[in-house]
């Protein structure tokens, strides 16, 4: 079990390409002796590495200490699609195996499946049992304050059921739950573009949209687990019902989802975004008013999120060839039309391509997340 000291050493280590000693000491306030105890700790239980940088003619380089991308491994799940995606990552976030299997609509059986298939991913990299230390699970839908049940989840048809419980007594695993947007954050936050933010939101893009932010480092799940649902705030009060039985929710207006419906209803000849975004181009008007439609109504929200949160970046995770044009045009005009103008300009955006594996990646993530940054002390 590590202590306070040793989580935070990882802590730091997982926010940087690498740390010295003395800036490790400085950062925690403890002295060099005191640091160099639990480095050797924890160097001599294999999850630190030393790297010498070269050296750049300017008197001897610091040693810099990593992590170890063998010290630890984590099992990911995605159940956002119809079969189950499972991949097995290393402590710096590289998928090094991954599989599919049918997901079973009963929750005891899909445990049962998950948990069968977990030696033969761990077989593929010649990897002991012992060292695989906790499997996380993203879904669509709510999780509890614990991350041990989903609460509701329309795409499952699940109403509280105890997951965690179930594959841990499949598997002696620690078990992680996590909404899909917050996997996804945890993801960035862990091995991605946001690393070394302390405080950022991340907005998912696609079929429906989903958001999670962090502060002072640390995932915000709020009260109950349900913080960063963007997707039913209202944008458009009385506008077009949205599946949480409210109107005019963002994700009425802004999803994939809502804009292919858009397309049906004006009898567009495309079906997806980029097809759209190509109409549109060519001065289709209807194309081009469901392009500024959705635009402004995520510009809108975003920066509200900004007026009500100040963070240090934005991230947009998106599909494939689904970003880039006009809606993207009109998302950022909006932007800098709703917030302050003292603050227009200010905050960073970055966007994410969301790829097959990348939810399962997002799903182990959060494992390795409550590893290293949310075990007790």
């Amino acid at each position: 079990m590590l202590n306070a000291h040793q989580q935070q050493i990882l802590r730091l280590l997982v926010a940087s390409h690498g740390m010295s000693r003395t800036a490790i000491a400085e950062k925690m306030k403890l002295s060099k002796a005191a640091i160099s105890t639990l480095i050797k700790t924890m160097l001599q239980a294999g999850l630190l590495e030393e790297s010498v940088p070269a050296n750049t003619g300017q008197g001897r380089p610091s040693v810099l200490l990593k992590m170890r991308a063998d010290s630890a491994y984590f099992l990911g799940a995605s159940l956002l699609d119809e079969d189950v995606c499972l991949v097995l990552i290393d402590m710096h976030g590289h998928i090094l195996a991954s599989t599919t299997l049918t997901r079973d609509p009963t929750p005891a059986r899909l445990a049962e499946a998950i948990a069968a298939a977990i030696p033969g991913l761990l077989a593929q990299q010649q990897i002991s049992p012992d060292q695989l230390i906790g499997l996380g699970v993203t879904l669509s839908g709510f999780v509890d304050e614990h991350q041990a049940v989903c609460v509701q989840s329309a795409l499952l048809g699940w109403q509280q059921v105890p997951l965690a419980a179930l594959l841990q007594a499949q598997t002696g695993l620690e078990i992680t739950l996590e909404n899909d947007a917050k996997a996804l954050a945890v993801s960035e936050k862990m091995f991605g573009v946001a690393k070394k933010a302390r405080n950022f939101s991340l907005i998912s893009h696609g079929d429906g949209i989903g958001s999670a932010h962090f502060f002072a480092g640390q995932l915000h799940r709020g009260a109950h687990g349900g913080a960063g649902e963007i997707a039913h705030c209202t944008i458009e009060p009385g506008g077009r019902p949205c599946r949480c039985g409210k109107r005019g929710c963002l994700d009425t207006l802004a999803s994939l989802t809502a804009i292919r419906e858009s397309m049906r209803e004006n009898a567009l000849p495309c079906h997806s975004l980029i097809e759209l975004e190509q109409l549109a181009m060519k001065g289709n008007s209807a194309a081009i008013a469901i392009l500024h439609q959705a635009g402004q109504a995520l510009g809108l929200a975003i920066a509200s999120l900004i007026q009500m949160t100040d963070p240090e970046l934005i991230v947009i995770a998106h599909q494939p060839d689904a970003f880039e044009g006009l809606l993207k045009t009109v998302m950022l005009q909006a932007i800098d039309s709703h917030v302050l103008p003292a603050i227009v300009g200010k905050t960073p955006l970055s966007s994410i391509v969301i790829q097959p594996e990348s939810w399962a990646r997002a799903a182990a993530s959060v494992a390795a997340y409550r590893f290293i940054v949310q075990l007790p002390d």
